[in-house]
């Protein structure tokens, strides 16, 4: 995320801090006036807790415009940056209606539209089509035009993936962190493929990295996996806890592997994060099981 965007985004939880402030301010002094109209006779003067209060109602007002109007501009320049299409392709994905969205995208592209996130949509859905030879040419597209975007190399690295050269595909993700190094979800996409190559080591240390920031779901769940193998195998019961815990605790996000894999039916990755999946799920009911009869 840019420093711009980055800033326009806090300007709005800001905004919207100071709006929940206007209106527990007014609330409060709603409360208070009325009580204090309970124990004193009424005046044609504004009491100094009436002026709070209306001005807590008015900031809240004002924040709540203002943040508003930042979200729209900020939803606007990324429709105009992506393309008028990019959300409907993305829809259309997660659909598993991959000729729509690839028509959709490539207009995008023939409009000017070139961005790499553009194109490690327009990667994915290649792929999942099973068009390896277009991907792999739309992610060499990405990094030739877009060499300083760690998003370009992500998208190289899927595309990789998806015809199971994890070595490659490990390869431009750690070119994609020598250009973003605190990105976790990087960080367990690489530990991912190396595992994949038989690199478990690397894995282990790339895992250990992601670990150390908050992560959606749907990496953390599989990423402390690992971690809780690791650490039972080396006798670190306290670490093996702390990952088994987080592991349970994010569970929810193998839903949305559950979900890609119908999309990756038949290639050699799909059937290794199926299996990968699957070995998850079971340590899951183990562990549940575990600690039921334990307690």
């Amino acid at each position: 995320m840019s420093t711009r965007r980055l800033l326009a985004w806090t300007a709005v939880f800001v905004s919207v801090g100071l709006a929940i402030l206007g209106m527990i301010v007014f609330v409060l002094g709603v409360v208070i006036e009325f009580a204090n109209t309970r124990s004193e006779p009424v005046t044609d003067m504004i009491s100094p807790i009436a002026q709070l209060s209306l001005a807590g109602l008015c900031l809240s007002a004002m924040m709540m415009i203002f943040g508003f109007v930042l979200v729209g501009i900020l939803l606007a320049r990324q429709s105009i940056q992506y393309g008028a299409g990019y959300g409907e392709a993305y829809r259309l994905i997660e659909n598993f209606q991959f000729p729509q969205a690839i028509q959709l995208l490539e207009r995008v592209l023939d409009g000017g539209k070139v961005t790499p996130d553009v194109l490690m949509l327009l990667t994915s859905a290649y792929a999942y089509d099973g068009q390896l030879a277009k991907a792999q040419t739309t992610a060499d597209r990405a990094v030739r035009m877009f060499p300083d975007n760690a998003g370009a190399y992500v998208t190289l690295a899927n595309g990789y993936r998806m015809q199971a050269s994890y070595g490659e595909a490990a390869i431009a993700l750690q070119t994609a962190l020598q250009l973003s190094p605190d990105q976790p979800i990087i960080w367990a996409e690489l530990g991912f493929v190396q595992q994949l190559a038989g690199e478990h080591d690397s894995a282990i240390e790339s895992f250990k990295q992601a670990a150390l920031y908050s992560m959606p779901s749907m990496y953390s769940v599989r990423v402390n996996y690992h971690l809780s193998r690791y650490y039972r195998k080396v006798g670190d019961k306290t670490n093996a806890e702390n990952a088994t815990e987080r592991m349970l605790a994010t569970q929810h996000g193998l839903q949305a592997w559950r979900s890609a894999l119908r999309a990756l039916d038949g290639t050699t990755y799909g059937s290794a994060l199926n299996y990968e999946i699957q070995k998850i799920e079971d340590t899951i009911s183990m562990t549940k099981m575990t600690k039921e009869s334990s307690s």
